[in-house]
């Protein structure tokens, strides 16, 4: 996985000056567009926290601003997610949430009062500046690890807890060996896991360049067709479900009532995609989380 550079630093305007290169970068680009859509008189997502921590930072914002369509796509995907969470946790009270690359994601706070612990985890960089706006402590807790590290579950607890396991706007920066290194952890350490994995196509993988971070090492690596193929690749997990990300986008514009109907929009568009690993492997951590 690539490593990222940044600076982080008070300015003569008490701001707080940010710079991060490469996949990182994607946090503050995504933490302003809830920014901007929670101030819009009609919007879709309510993230007050993204606005606060927005008006603290010294960002050039430009290109995000540009880039309509990742703003699009992060308020879609914001707008999916919040719901699949809230409904997943509503149907299992106190469960264990494992948000990873969480960046500046602040569904913990939405969701309070829902599960019994949340553990955001992403790379020590990148928590360096969440530890700047965030400070969180139990039942909200801070791991700097990487997705691939499999040292990260040694500071998960749980007992008899479902865990939900949250990807979101990860794997596409990734190459297929850390898709099923990050899969593999989460099958030898979990033995009951729910995982919402956002995914993208493999065309879009291919084709599709991120305008708001051109200049970045970020680039999109990775990309599947459905929840079937990823199942193939991770046989240990149940393909459960799929969510297009087109169901996002018709509560932004009602011309996607229509689009929504045409196969090929909801085959392109991202998706929210359920894995559920249920049997028992002979690594499987005990509940004192031990492995036996």
């Amino acid at each position: 996985m690539k490593r990222i550079v940044f600076y982080i630093g008070k300015e003569d305007t008490m701001k707080e000056k940010v710079t991060v290169t490469g996949v990182p970068e994607t946090m503050i680009q995504t933490l302003y567009a809830r920014a901007k859509e929670s101030q819009k008189p009609d919007a879709k997502i309510k993230d007050t926290m993204a606005v606060e921590i927005v008006s603290e930072l010294d960002y050039d914002f430009s290109n995000a601003d540009k880039d309509k369509a990742m703003g699009s796509g992060v308020i879609a995907r914001t707008i999916v997610l919040d719901q699949m969470v809230g409904e997943y946790l509503d149907s299992h009270p106190q469960a264990v949430v494992v948000n990873i690359a969480c960046g500046l994601d602040t569904r913990c706070y939405r969701m309070r009062g829902k599960y019994s612990r949340w553990y955001n985890i992403d790379l020590p960089e990148t928590m360096e500046i969440r530890k700047r706006f965030l400070t969180e402590d139990g039942p909200v807790y801070q791991i700097a690890k990487s997705a691939t590290d499999a040292s990260y579950p040694e500071q998960i607890s749980y007992d008899q807890e479902d865990i939900l396991v949250v990807i979101e706007g990860l794997s596409m920066y990734l190459k297929e060996a850390d898709i099923l290194q990050m899969f593999s952890i989460i099958e030898k350490n979990f033995p009951k896991a729910t995982v919402f994995v956002e995914t993208m196509s493999p065309f879009f993988a291919k084709h599709i360049k991120e305008k708001s971070i051109e200049g970045s090492q970020a680039k999109f690596v990775w990309g599947i067709k459905n929840g079937k193929a990823l199942q193939e690749l991770i046989p240990a997990f149940t393909y459960k479900k799929e969510v297009s990300l087109v169901e996002g986008m018709k509560q932004m514009m009602p011309i996607y009532h229509v689009l929504g109907k045409i196969p090929a929009v909801c085959n392109i568009s991202n998706k929210i995609i359920v894995m559920e690993k249920t049997k028992a492997s002979k690594t499987d951590k005990n509940e004192s989380g031990n492995v036996p």
